[in-house]
């Protein structure tokens, strides 16, 4: 069980609650901020939802995030303020199952135009044996949640899921402010033509490579190597800070012997420490794979699709694309 993502239900209902009844209080809030433009008040959940609102929404809204730049968005506690004022929002995306703080608060903001961005696309179960499993606890269950829980959430990471989400936003943003509608669906074919070519550069560069396998410490790409022919093996599943158990880096050990890998990848928004060790006592290199959580100063670029593109970058280097 990663004890570290789950938030005790009892204190997420405390602080909806709190937050609920501080409404008034916050009626110029973080998540309502803009809204008196003139512009649609849009909250996204975190990074991945921010950045589809500002494309496709461009400007006709004024976006808040929820999750701060830099902070992991997996351990998200919303504030009284930010609770209430996502009743101030005009529309909200966020994405189930990856903050469980947001779920709740969302449950309860009762905002018409609300777009659960997994509802936009299908998601698979990519396996749970090295923790695979946001907000799962170890009856197989949270909040209720059942078979949910075990569904891979990190649908932005395939090029052609985020495309299909992206291509649902537009249609709801056009239905939440239909003013604008002609500008939201040229912005989503814009934004849908730029996903399309990212696959096909990444169709193209990992064609034809040394090794299709490749280590991480944060196991968030099982959708990109589904799409692509890799296979991803995380060092310790779900939680990029977790340590992997002697057992689990035995099977590394094999694994990078097997089939000639010879990077382990971390992220930026957590510590390199566990890549760095495994890779010492390997004879590996390291580099960064961003999961594109967030955007910091660190990031290999300023938005998604260059982050994205960097990707492309250090996967062909690690896999030996020809």
């Amino acid at each position: 069980m990663n004890v570290r993502r789950l938030i005790p239900t009892a204190a997420v209902a405390g602080a909806v609650a709190l937050g609920l009844t501080a409404l008034s209080a916050c009626s110029s809030s973080d998540a309502a901020e803009g809204g008196g433009d003139g512009k649609l008040a849009v909250v996204a959940s975190f990074y991945p939802m921010q950045f589809l609102a500002e494309e496709i929404g461009g400007s006709h809204v004024s976006v808040t995030s929820l999750t701060k730049p830099g902070a992991e968005p997996h351990d998200l506690e919303l504030s009284p303020r930010q609770i209430g004022g996502l009743s101030d929002a005009d529309y909200i995306l966020y994405l189930k199952n990856v903050q469980p703080a947001v779920d709740d608060a969302v449950a309860q903001a009762g905002v018409e135009n609300t777009v659960d961005a997994a509802t936009l696309t299908t998601l698979e179960n990519h396996g749970s044996e090295v923790g695979h499993d946001h907000g799962e606890d170890e009856g197989g269950e949270h909040e209720g949640e059942g078979e949910e829980a075990g569904l891979d959430p990190h649908i932005w990471l395939d090029p052609v899921k985020y495309a299909e989400v992206a291509a649902g936003v537009g249609k709801s943003l056009e239905k939440a402010d239909p003013d604008n509608a002609a500008d939201y669906r040229t912005n989503t074919e814009n934004l849908v033509a730029r996903l399309n070519k990212l696959d096909k550069a990444y169709e193209s560069g990992l064609k034809d490579t040394a090794t299709k396998t490749f280590i991480t410490t944060h196991s968030a790409f099982g959708y990109l190597a589904e799409r692509y022919g890799l296979t991803q093996e995380g060092i310790a599943g779900i939680d990029p800070e977790a340590e992997p158990s002697p057992a689990r880096i035995d099977e590394i050990h094999h694994v990078a012997e097997e089939s000639g890998a010879t990077t382990v990848f971390f992220e930026t928004l957590a510590s390199d420490r566990t890549a760095r060790t495994l890779a010492k006592d390997l004879g590996l290199k390291t580099a960064v794979l961003d999961p594109l959580e967030g955007i910091t100063g660190k990031s290999a670029g300023a938005d998604y699709l260059e982050v994205m593109e960097s990707n492309l970058t250090a996967l062909k280097k690690a896999l030996g694309a020809k």
